[in-house]
């Protein structure tokens, strides 16, 4: 057989990529991307593979690969039209591959330069398509270069250009041939690729859709977007007996609830009130007595939790086994579960007057609003316990408090706020008021209940969702949007989750479980 013969035999395959495709698939985009930043590194390659392996498509020749198309799965709402391919890839980490989303993303394709003319990008695409179809997603979007746009660029705006182009009077390699695949312009964006000089980096938002899609919609389960908080400012008062607290209690949840909240959350030590019973005592034994009631009113919560359909998060109280006295908040869910997280950093007071000790692990906690994870009041001001939580995708934490003075209450409310900041996440606090005569170490109280959201467009000018008056006996009801939280992570003005610098640092859970 001669040489020329064996040239024309070609054995084409679709496939999809697999790691060991990256030198072959590095070659090509060397050859094709010289002004445009040139291929991608194996990591990110790899990036992909993990996320999506079926999105990722090639065809080889007698094993080797001269043409590829990329893509991913988004939620498309969560980006809008005015992304940069930065942002809708992750910056590289691919990690905004959603396997709930809506819409197949086209990151890349490309053909090797001896290929061209045999019409792979036209198989590319047709199996795009089909994968579309097959996962059952509305669209296709791409953003496309237009790099013949340079030479007409003194001459005449982007959108003359690709009038022209759809007119064929003049031809684009990029656009041409995506217009001949069905596509159309959704819009033309800037600074997509600011690289591509030959596009001067603008790009063409391309959609094909897909007319076999068929929204699925769960009637009842969804998962919520839109959370209702509600929050008790609670007056400190006499109470004869469990019964008069309890009575209390159910009628701000009833409130809470009467709104149609997802959550109600009360204050540290609440049931402190119960303490005048025991005021004979030592401040260290009467808690401890009083401790004795924290089963029967966990009980009593969670039976409130089925009864109003609220998850409740009963502030705290103090829980005492015989041989330790922890302060332990109870989230008691609207399905009849329960789950408890300890206050972890106890404060000098707390240690010296009753001889309280802290807990040894935290965790975040599933609901049917979210997920959540709970710092009672001194905890809050570790910065360390937020961020532990915000790898564990936290979206709202809870910080049922009780301070006596103002200078008291801003350390937790500024470290909330921080929170917020910092772990991008919204943070609930509330606190007590009134005075409690003749109970050793509950006097007074000093509170301002409120939710903070983190500082961006989306939220809150000031980052305050809602605040109540200072020192008043009162709810607060206000919605929060969980989907903006996914938002500020992937697109917000500044990125703290993601851009921290873990080649230098990291925190480390060190207790063992």
């Amino acid at each position: 057989m001669s040489k020329h013969k064996e040239e024309l035999e070609h054995r084409l395959k679709l496939r999809n990529i697999k790691l060991s495709d990256y030198d072959d698939i590095r070659e090509i985009m060397v050859s094709i991307y010289k002004n445009e930043g040139g291929a991608w590194t194996r990591e990110e390659l790899k990036n992909q593979l993990k996320a999506f392996p079926e999105g990722q498509i090639c065809i080889e020749d007698n094993g080797k690969v001269v043409a590829a198309a990329l893509s991913l799965v988004v939620d498309y709402a969560k980006f809008g039209d005015n992304h940069t391919y930065d942002q809708i890839t992750g910056f590289g980490k691919f990690d905004t591959h959603d396997n709930d989303g809506d819409t197949l993303y086209g990151t890349d394709v490309f053909v090797s330069g001896e290929y061209r003319g045999m019409r792979l990008g036209r198989r590319l695409y047709d199996a795009r398509k089909e994968l579309c179809e097959n996962l059952n997603l509305r669209s296709i979007i791409a953003g496309g270069r237009i790099p013949g746009y340079s030479k007409y660029a003194d001459q005449m705006s982007p959108r003359k250009y690709i009038d022209m182009i759809k007119s064929k009077e003049i031809f684009d390699p990029v656009l041409s041939f995506q217009l001949a695949n069905e596509f159309h312009v959704r819009k033309v964006i800037t600074k997509y690729l600011p690289e591509d000089k030959d596009s001067r980096a603008f790009a063409t938002l391309l959609e094909w859709i897909n007319i076999y899609y068929e929204k699925e919609e769960k009637l009842i389960g969804n998962k919520k977007s839109i959370v209702r908080l509600g929050l008790v400012q609670w007056k400190m008062r006499r109470f004869n007996n469990v019964d008069d607290l309890m009575q209390q209690v159910e009628f701000f949840v009833d409130t809470i609830s009467g709104y149609k909240s997802d959550f109600c959350l009360l204050p540290e030590f609440f049931n402190a009130p119960l303490l005048a019973e025991f005021n004979d005592m030592d401040a260290s034994e009467s808690i401890r007595h009083v401790a004795e009631y924290t089963d029967e009113i966990v009980t009593r919560m969670r039976d409130l939790a089925l009864s109003y359909n609220v998850n409740i998060i009963a502030g705290s109280m103090p829980e005492y086994d015989g041989k330790k006295l922890r302060n332990v908040s109870y989230l008691c869910r609207r399905d009849g579960t329960t789950d408890k997280q300890y206050k972890l950093h106890i404060t000098p007071d707390e240690q010296s007057y009753w001889g309280l000790q802290g807990g040894n692990g935290i965790k975040v906690f599933d609901t049917d609003a979210g997920r959540i994870g709970i710092l009672i009041c001194y905890d809050v001001e570790f910065p360390e316990l937020g961020r532990i939580l915000a790898e564990q995708e936290m979206d709202i934490l809870f910080v049922p408090f009780w301070t006596d003075t103002k200078n008291a209450f801003l350390r937790v409310s500024t470290c909330a706020k921080a929170r917020a900041v910092e772990n991008e996440c919204y943070v609930a606090i509330t606190g007590s008021v009134g005075n409690l005569p003749r109970v050793e170490n509950m006097d007074i109280q000093y509170s301002q209940a409120a939710i903070y959201s983190p500082s961006d467009f989306s939220f809150p000018h000031d980052a305050v969702v809602a605040q109540a008056s200072v020192n008043a006996e009162t709810t607060i009801v206000a919605d929060v949007d969980l989907d903006l939280l996914t938002k500020q992570r992937k697109a917000g003005s500044v990125r703290n989750l993601d851009q921290r610098r873990l080649d230098l640092y990291s925190i480390q859970w060190k207790k063992k479980k």
